[in-house]
């Protein structure tokens, strides 16, 4: 299970062949990587099914492998794509996907061991990187505090208090399975990457960012970034797990953020002292050598005030509406619902 879906196996990957799964989306919610939080956002769950179902939609269009294979409905079986899936009254919050081996990753003596992954995985495994492309650098991007704005060739001498747009996207490399997400040369990424081709890696990320900053320009949206995850198999890399979605990603509207941004920071203003916590305690798993830094972290998060989780919800809702071009969701319109987080 991850943080936000559960994520069940029909039948297994072998050595050789793909199997067959599913995710199960929930309502629960992650922020500054702690994993399930005290409460839910309502449909949020739905929210990221239909959104992830149309882009892979979208994908598999442009000619895009992925391992996407449709959605499921109520209590059957039957796979429909998303279209068929909402002609039924139901919103899906069931995707189906082809299935890749996910070995361990051994950590010992404060590394990870990244040869025995491969050595586990052979030909067919879910690459452990998570490919990360930017068009944008908000206010929250890691990037502000990792790199200067010279550095991507801006004229700055310091990062301004507003959004950066950047005239060429960005492909950057970070961990998927270590505790704590680390940004890696593309060399170290390489390395990590086993047989999965890192430039098809860096050159599948651009294109699937192009198709969703298309997508999301119709709807007055601004993709900021976001990432894939890919799997290998047999010499062919698929875009897995799921794209585009509000989680995934980071939009905007009319200057406001569009995506779980809106949580992360309405955490930062009103809880800074469990935000404080989770930071000292990643800080202090990177001095001890720690792979567990929650062990290490001396606050838990509060619950949201109602009326925040109705707002995001609203926010999760709308937003889906307005990319997929259709009434998926009883929600306000999107001007709406951006104007009832603004104050957040």
């Amino acid at each position: 299970m991850t943080s936000v879906k559960e994520f069940r196996v029909d039948e297994p990957a072998t050595a050789t062949d793909l199997g067959r799964g599913a995710f199960v989306f929930t309502d629960d919610y992650s922020v500054f990587d702690w994993g399930k939080m005290p409460d839910q956002i309502p449909q949020k769950g739905a929210s990221l099914c239909s959104m992830g179902a149309f882009n892979f939609q979208l994908l598999e269009e442009n000619h895009i492998p992925t391992h996407y294979e449709g959605v499921r409905v109520g209590v059957g079986d039957e796979v429909l794509d998303l279209g068929e899936a909402l002609s039924t009254g139901e919103v899906p919050s069931e995707m189906v996907i082809s299935l890749t081996q996910v070995p361990d990753l051994p950590f010992e003596d404060g590394a990870y061991d990244y040869e025995a992954f491969h050595d586990d995985a052979g030909q067919n495994y879910l690459v452990p990187l998570e490919v990360v492309f930017r068009n944008r650098v908000p206010v929250g991007s890691s990037l502000r505090s990792r790199t200067t704005p010279s550095d991507h060739g801006l004229e700055y001498d310091e990062w301004p208090v507003e959004p950066v747009d950047l005239d060429e996207p960005i492909v950057e490399f970070s961990t998927k399975y270590e505790e704590q997400d680390r940004y890696l040369s593309r060399e170290e990424a390489d390395r990590i990457a086993g047989a999965a081709d890192i430039d098809q890696l860096a050159e599948l990320a651009l294109a699937v960012n192009h198709i969703v900053t298309d997508q999301a320009a119709e709807a007055d949206l601004v993709h900021e970034d976001g990432k894939i995850e890919c799997l290998y198999h047999e010499g062919q890399v698929r875009v897995a797990d799921v794209v585009g979605t509000f989680d995934e990603n980071r939009f905007s509207y009319d200057g406001q953020q569009v995506s779980k941004e809106v949580v992360r920071q309405y955490h930062k203003h009103t809880q800074p002292e469990w935000v404080d916590a989770v930071s000292d305690a990643k800080r202090r798993a990177n001095e001890e050598n720690v792979a567990d830094w929650k062990s290490l972290c001396e606050r838990s998060p509060e619950p949201l005030d109602d009326s925040v989780v109705a707002a995001v919800r609203d926010l999760y809702c709308a937003g889906t509406n307005a990319y997929v071009g259709g009434d998926v969701f009883d929600a306000p319109p999107l001007p709406e619902a951006v104007d009832a987080v603004r104050d957040f």
